[in-house]
């Protein structure tokens, strides 16, 4: 099974766990088994069906927009991240 690693903002909704092994060919399928073991994340992750735009996912270094998105094939030894991109701050004069 894939790993995929939590970031510490979502951790509050799987029970704390930061790595979680998820089944699925593709990184939606894995996606699709993470957020039906912990169904809170799917608001936090996804728009009706659609990863939300502020949300990044890696296998590797590889970012999946620059792959096939949520179709890109996974194996059993890959290691996913969720990273939230982060904005904000206050402008420099």
């Amino acid at each position: 099974m894939a790993t995929i690693r939590i970031p510490t903002p979502l951790r509050a909704y799987t029970e704390g766990e930061s790595n979680i092994e998820v089944g699925g060919d593709t990184v939606g399928e894995a996606l699709a088994n993470l957020v039906g073991k912990h169904p809170e994340l799917r608001m936090h992750l996804f728009q009706d069906d659609e990863l939300r735009s502020f949300v990044n996912i890696f296998i590797g270094d590889e970012d999946i927009r620059f792959m096939q998105g949520l179709e890109t094939e996974i194996s059993a030894d890959d290691n996913l991240r969720i990273i939230p991109s982060i904005a904000g701050g206050r402008q420099r004069k």
